[in-house]
């Protein structure tokens, strides 16, 4: 199983300083995972309510040839001589493919997100550079996978497999093109089998999409998300699932449908959400202004702070009005008798640490070098969707649910933070030795806490049977950062609530999207 060691040395970074020996889970099971056999095909997918498209058509997809063509008959030929000289490599990527497109490719963005989670070192002078999408193998690479940017890239790539595939299913029902083995009973077939259609094949539609986010997310790695596109697609050619045209057709809707969202990323404002020092100066002057201490950064060399313009990036569940209406009242004033006592809760938590809280600060950690809190959430989803047996469709839905959540919380997040500018319990009280680092951006309110009560209201919905799990594992993740010392109580508390309030727009969306129907 692929893990990611985080160094057991400091670790200096935009976010955190950090001192660690955890291991950390990267792209989740693999060679275990059982191949993916539906309880429910949900055929009926290509009627259920998108979220960018229009319609299910606004992306057209060609007629298929007739099975009976000579075209047709020699492509099932060709997988015939594929599975006539199957070596152990070739058994190998059908079986894991055959887990599922949609968890391969969350997977495959989890590593993604881990290996460029490394914060860039200061310069010379002291200044930092910055990662540019224009030229991203310069040092700092492109991007810095922190956790606003992660919650992004796992949303629009979930929501664009979502809606490609409803656009899929919607075509497969219309052609009704039976797939290869249900036309040749002779076909050696390597995957478990259903009577879906296959025209456009599903595992290709996610592949499409896949390539087309991820290269546009992660610009310096498109040879290695090219190599596992290919992989993916070969794999279902030799499992006796597709042929090549069932492919074809899947990959150029998926990417078709990739480039609306590419497009809207482009133009969402997530490029500008670093800021600069006119704008950072101003955060400060204005908290100054309202009589409070504002928050700094305590990394030497002073870091910029983190994303601080990202709480005016564009949500996927409602408007910019909407978003600043979810930013909760203000935190304790520094000098009032609460904050006293809420600095003093922190300062006696790190006084008298337990095994087990400390056990919880590293479970929950997700600093550097992971694929941060929204990737801890989906990981967290996927062990138990595997259990479900969800349709490839219904995994993408669920996804989508989630991890749009996951980005807007991120964004109502950080607007707040950078809103009230609010300082950290180290800054108010030295002698507070955090357990996992200091994070580089304002305390209140907690991002971990945000994430994880959009996670938790969003996961009960879709299998409400495990609500109680997924409350007792976000109140975890809250407590998990006032016990390292990182947050005071109020912003864990607050921000568990502002997450369940964005989460209920995703369940709102759900109710209302006839998958459920």
């Amino acid at each position: 199983m692929k893990k990611i060691f985080l160094f057991s040395a400091l670790i200096i970074a935009a976010g955190v300083i950090v001192i660690s020996s955890c291991n950390k889970d990267v792209v989740g099971r693999t060679d275990e995972t059982p191949a993916l056999k539906p309880v429910k095909t949900d055929a009926n997918a290509g009627t259920w309510k998108p979220v960018l498209l229009a319609a299910p058509t606004d992306v057209a997809v060609a007629a298929p040839g007739a099975t009976n063509t000579p075209d047709y008959i020699a492509q099932v030929n060709e997988i015939k001589s594929f599975q006539a000289n199957l070596t152990d490599h070739e058994k190998a990527i059908v079986k894991y493919w055959s887990a599922g497109a949609v968890l391969r490719w969350n997977e495959i963005l989890r590593e993604l997100v881990a290996k460029h989670n490394l914060p860039p070192y200061q310069n010379a002078d002291g200044t930092y550079p910055f990662p540019s999408a224009n030229n991203p193998l310069a040092y700092p690479q492109f991007p810095f996978a922190n956790p606003p940017y992660a919650a992004r890239a796992y949303a629009y790539v979930s929501a664009a497999t979502y809606d490609a595939l409803v656009s899929a299913y919607y075509y497969k029902t219309l052609y009704n093109r039976k797939a290869p083995y249900n036309v040749d009973s002779s076909l050696n077939v390597l995957i478990p089998k259903n009577d879906l259609p296959s025209y456009p094949s599903e595992d290709a539609v996610v592949a499409g999409v896949s390539v087309e986010m991820l290269k546009l997310l992660f610009p310096g790695d498109q040879d290695y998300i090219q190599q596992k596109a290919e992989e993916h697609k070969r794999a279902r050619i030799i499992a006796g699932a597709n042929v090549r045209s069932d492919i074809e057709a899947g990959e150029a809707l998926g990417k078709a449908v990739a480039q609306k969202f590419v497009a809207r990323a482009r133009g969402d404002r997530a490029g500008a959400a670093a800021g600069n020092q006119a704008a950072w100066t101003q955060l400060e002057t204005d908290c100054m202004a309202r009589g409070e201490t504002p928050w700094y950064s305590l990394e030497l060399p002073k870091r910029p702070p983190m994303l601080p313009l990202f709480g005016k990036v564009k949500t996927f569940l409602f408007d910019s009005l909407t978003a600043i209406s979810l930013r909760p009242g203000p935190p304790p004033l520094v000098k009032s008798q609460q904050m006293k006592d809420e600095t003093d809760e922190v300062y006696q938590q790190i006084l008298h640490p337990t095994r087990e809280k400390t056990r919880i600060v590293h479970f929950w950690a997700d600093g550097v070098g992971t694929y941060t809190p929204p990737g801890h959430w989906d990981a967290i989803a996927a062990e138990d969707f595997i259990g479900k047996n969800f349709s490839e469709v219904r995994w993408a839905r669920n996804m989508a649910l989630l991890n749009m959540s996951l980005m807007d919380a991120g964004i109502v997040c950080w607007d707040t933070k950078y809103f009230y500018f609010n300082p950290r319990p180290t800054q108010l009280n030295p002698a507070i030795k955090t357990i996992t680092g200091i994070p580089n951006f304002p305390a209140y309110i907690s991002g971990h806490s945000t994430f994880s009560g959009a996670a938790a209201a969003v996961l009960s919905y879709i299998i409400p049977e495990r609500a109680t799990a997924y409350e007792a594992m976000a109140q975890e993740a809250s407590m998990s950062r006032l016990y390292g010392g990182i947050h005071f109580k109020s912003d864990c508390t607050v921000g568990l609530t502002t997450g369940k309030n964005v989460g209920s727009y995703a369940v709102a969306r759900a109710r209302g999207d006839h998958a459920d129907d």
